[in-house]
Order: C-alpha cells, then structure tokens, then sequence
C-alpha cells in the first residue's frame, strides 16, 4: 500500500501530519511517519482521541483559500449530500459515498470543494455534533 498524505487533528486541537500506510476505518488506531521527520519515528494515534483524519493533497494548504460548505445546484455527486458541525463548531460540507451510521466510528466524506486540499476526511463519530443531509442548498435535520 502506498503511504496516504493525513492530517490526523486531536479532539483537544493538536494537529499531527504525515504519512499512514495502515489506516482503516474498522482498526482503532493506525501509525502515523511525521512529515516533519522527527527522531522519535512513527507516531501510534488512537482514533477514538481523534476528531478527524484527513486525507490531504499537500500538508501546506492555502491558508487564503475559504473552502466552499454547498455543492452546485445540480451538481451531480454519488452519495449523500451531508453537512456535518464538529463539536469545536468546524463545518465539513460533503458526500458520503458509504452513506452515514453515527453507530460507526468514523465516516468518509469526499469534500463538495473540489478544490479543497482535503480528498477524503475520516470524521469520528463521537466528535461530531450534528448532521443535516442537503437538498440543492435546502439542508433538513437527520436522524
């Protein structure tokens, strides 16, 4: 397996990014290379401690760019249509390809920004406070 770009963000604000080869929705951690190549080599994060893990193009970003939260109207997308508020107030706008199940740990969001630097966002289920599906930018409460 190739090593994924992740930006693995802590539920108390820290940030860790590097490189994952073992990452899976269904294990409870996974191992993490800093980016910043640290002597203390790899990193074990427990995923239950995290708020998210995002699958990122580069660890830089554009911190000038402000990520779209809506998708086009009409755009086409496979999955549903979520927007999802973190606990700490962030808002991730999105389709889940796999649908969405709070019972899981986590769930996959591909970002409705195109050109967000997130490709994929693993958002754990106990850090988010709420989920709304999205209808061609009406938004309506789930359950």
């Amino acid at each position: 397996m190739e090593p994924v770009k992740v930006v693995a963000r802590y539920s108390n604000g820290t940030v860790i990014k590097g490189f994952t080869q073992d990452f899976s929705p269904n294990k409870d951690r996974f191992h993490l290379v800093p980016a910043d190549k640290r002597p203390d080599g790899t990193i074990e994060v427990v995923v239950s401690r995290l708020k998210a893990v995002f699958m990122v193009r580069d660890f830089e970003g554009n911190p000038e760019y402000h990520e779209r939260k809506s998708f086009d109207k009409g755009e086409s997308v496979s999955g549903l249509k979520l927007e999802l508020t973190f606990a700490d107030g962030e808002v991730l706008a999105g389709s889940a390809l796999l649908g969405y199940d709070p019972k899981r740990q986590g769930n996959f969001l591909i970002p409705a920004d195109q050109k967000s630097n997130n490709t994929r966002v693993f958002a754990i289920s106990s850090a988010v406070k709420s989920v709304r599906q999205m209808f061609d930018h009406l938004i309506e409460e789930t359950p």
